[in-house]
């Protein structure tokens, strides 16, 4: 709260402030523009049924577009096709010998994958709109239990919806892009936040207050919400907690400077891959679900499908589920972060770690502490990505809870980064403390 009150006061980062905050008006607006073509009387009342469980893919778009896929806006697809098409481009890193190239390069090089992502993500924003807008037409996207959301089924009518949804998605990425260049925080992870939060509230009053007023418990939304502030402050302790390792750098004599001689350490955070494994483990199990909808449902793999897969409370979604997360969690921090890389870089510029070798030796040290580090931040996204589920088992809730282990990772994490970002940014206004006040100061 000081931060944001001081953040105020300076002219300079309240211009900033209102900035963002008139983009989010802009997005949260354009989630309710529906998208030419679109039955919007049949919308509304098919959003108004319940979709089941908000974990799976279907969900987890839904939930980054502030829930404007199921509505079918001009951004329905929210930033999903951005955030794919970093993860993907991310992972070519370790495929195609150009991409990690350009990535040593610096700015230059980050340029580059940051306009080869963009290309990507209009791509994929051609191919999701595409089949979120079959799904709608079939009537899978709501489960068959709404029909006729788009009257019009002509394929030039389907090529201009599409057209409008990838048009809203680059209108996301241009928004977001200038969050970061003249606002506060990153822009992609702002708009996140915001969606995710737009229905976070009006869920959470639902379990307390009902539909009508007369069918809620209280005492399970006091338990929820109790569970909810200790897992946050949880979450936000463990997403700041670091190993740090010390790190020496030598003296060099370069010309008639000296150069190194410090100490430093470098930090290595206990959960390296962030919200990428639950977020890859149930757009996993979503596939199966998904290809089930297009099947009869007296055939016997839908209802295996549909009575394991489908429901995040069975054994075998909670143990593929469980299992999924721990293999990104150290298969992606494999990819993001490289022990080899890191020691030829301290070995580079004069860095050692006090008592082991430079070279290969820091290398496998590295890997030694990363591995205890990835089994520690598995269990911790484990604990975090299955409370829903115990808590729905506990309580018997029979409607979603409006927090899931994405849900929470996200909400702390953007939070704790975005307020980081501000606090370093009032600091560099705040010289009063350095200079003497009623005097003028001038150079020399």
């Amino acid at each position: 709260m000081r931060t944001l009150i001081q953040a105020l006061k300076t002219k300079e980062l309240r211009k900033k402030i209102l900035f963002v905050l008139f983009i989010i008006i802009i997005y949260r607006i354009g989630s309710f523009i529906p998208t030419p073509g679109v039955d919007y009387t049949v919308v509304q009342k098919c959003v108004a049924t319940p979709q089941g469980s908000q974990e799976n893919f279907i969900g987890l778009v839904n939930l980054f577009s502030g829930g404007a896929m199921l509505q079918l806006s001009i951004f329905a697809l929210g930033v999903m096709p951005y955030i794919t098409a970093s993860i993907v481009v991310q992972l070519l890193r370790v495929v195609i010998p150009r991409f990690e190239a350009l990535h040593k390069e610096g700015q230059s090089g980050e340029a580059k994958l940051t306009q080869y992502t963009r290309y990507l993500t209009i791509g994929l924003a051609v191919l999701q709109s595409t089949t979120i807008l079959v799904t709608a037409r079939s009537g899978a996207l709501f489960n068959y239990a709404c029909s006729q959301v788009i009257p019009d089924g002509s394929v030039w009518n389907l090529i201009v919806m599409v057209l409008i949804m990838t048009g809203g998605t680059g209108l996301i990425m241009w928004m977001a892009e200038l969050i970061t260049d003249k606002g506060i925080g990153q822009g992609m992870s702002v708009l996140i936040f915001m969606s995710i939060c737009s229905g976070f509230l009006p869920q959470l009053w639902e379990i307390g207050w009902g539909t009508n007023g007369t069918n809620g418990d209280w005492t399970k939304f006091a338990i929820v919400v109790s569970v909810l502030v200790v897992i946050l402050i949880f979450v936000d302790f463990v997403e700041l907690c670091q190993r740090r390792i010390p790190v020496q750098y030598t003296r060099r004599m370069i010309g008639r400077k000296m150069y190194g001689g410090s100490s430093t350490y470098l930090p290595l955070k206990i959960n390296m891959s962030g919200v990428i494994p639950p977020i890859f483990a149930s757009s996993i199990l979503a596939i199966p679900t998904l290809i089930a909808q297009f099947g009869k449902t007296d055939q016997s793999w839908v209802k295996w499908i549909n009575a394991n897969l489908a429901n995040t409370t069975s054994v075998w979604y909670i143990a593929l589920y469980a299992l999924m997360i721990v293999f990104f969690c150290f298969f992606y921090t494999e990819i993001t972060f490289n022990p080899d890389e890191t020691a030829d870089n301290m070995k580079q510029y004069g860095g050692f770690i006090p008592g082991i070798r430079a070279g290969n030796a820091t290398s496998r040290y590295l890997s030694y502490v990363m591995n205890r580090l990835n089994t520690v931040g598995a269990v911790y996204l484990l604990f975090v990505a299955l409370i829903p589920t115990v808590l729905i088992m506990a309580l018997g809730l029979n409607t979603q809870l409006p927090f899931g282990g994405t849900t929470i990772l996200i909400i702390a994490g953007v939070g704790l980064d975005t307020l980081r970002q501000a606090k370093a940014q009032t600091e560099q206004f705040q010289y009063a403390g350095f200079l003497l006040e009623d005097i003028d100061h001038k150079e020399n």
